[in-house]
């Protein structure tokens, strides 16, 4: 992403609305699909400015990747973790070493997604998992998507194609950020047919943000048990396939 993208989101990330609603849903996937009890070791993979390592490290320790210098700066400065620079599979990690991974937001940046998480997959520890979640319904593509240099939107059947070229066995998958969608899909729509080339994440104004949140945010009561078949996002949690 851009410096612009980046600065945007490190100033809002603490509030707006889809950041705060979508470290519920996260939390709550995590809860459910944690691979054991107790601590985990954690790698989150495309950090960005660290918003979500907070929420991270109340799961065991967390080591992280971000390849852009000044989101990384940020984010070590927020979070106190030394993260590691550089792109995978460049980044040294250890083999075997990690209970839980994490591509919140990251995999569609990534142009050659199957290779990423295959070299992933070796970083598992024994009984581990990788937790991804992405933008779906490729026909929302959108300024939006530009902005964020975004590679694609995945469907279901794609996703579940990319994890099992990769080696992974899709556990759990769902769209989240459903209760919004037809309100985002308008926006979405009608920004393109007015030719909009301008992301649309901005701070709206504190009542409406308010509601925002606590539209999407209730959706954390049912997103890891009720598959859910549209939304602006998905989920996807796996495990390495037996071979």
């Amino acid at each position: 992403m851009d410096r612009a993208t980046y600065d945007r989101m490190a100033e809002i990330d603490r509030d707006h609305w889809w950041f705060v609603a979508r470290r519920k849903i996260i939390a709550r996937l995590i809860e459910t699909y944690r691979p054991r009890p107790g601590p985990l070791k954690i790698l989150e993979v495309g950090a960005g400015t660290g918003s979500n390592l907070e929420l991270l490290q109340g799961f065991g320790s967390v080591d992280a990747i971000e390849p852009d210098d000044d989101a990384r700066a940020f984010a070590e400065a927020r979070s106190g973790l030394s993260i590691k620079g550089g792109y995978l599979p460049d980044v040294p990690l250890d083999d075997g070493a990690y209970d839980l991974i994490v591509l919140l937001d990251v995999l569609e940046h990534i142009p050659r997604d199957v290779e990423a998480l295959a070299c992933l997959r070796a970083k598992l520890a024994p009984g581990g998992r990788i937790l991804v979640t992405v933008p779906g319904s490729p026909w929302m593509w959108s300024a939006h998507d530009v902005a964020h240099h975004h590679q694609r939107r995945y469907t279901t059947a794609q996703l579940k194609r990319v994890f099992r070229e990769a080696g992974l066995r899709p556990r759990f998958w769902t769209h989240f950020n459903s209760l919004l969608f037809p309100l985002i899909a308008v926006v979405r729509l009608g920004g393109k047919l007015l030719g909009r080339e301008s992301a649309d994440d901005n701070m709206p104004s504190a009542p409406v943000n308010a509601a925002l949140k606590a539209i999407f945010g209730a959706e954390r009561h049912w997103v890891a048990s009720v598959p859910v078949p549209f939304g602006v996002s998905m989920a996807m949690v796996a495990e390495p396939t037996i071979r």
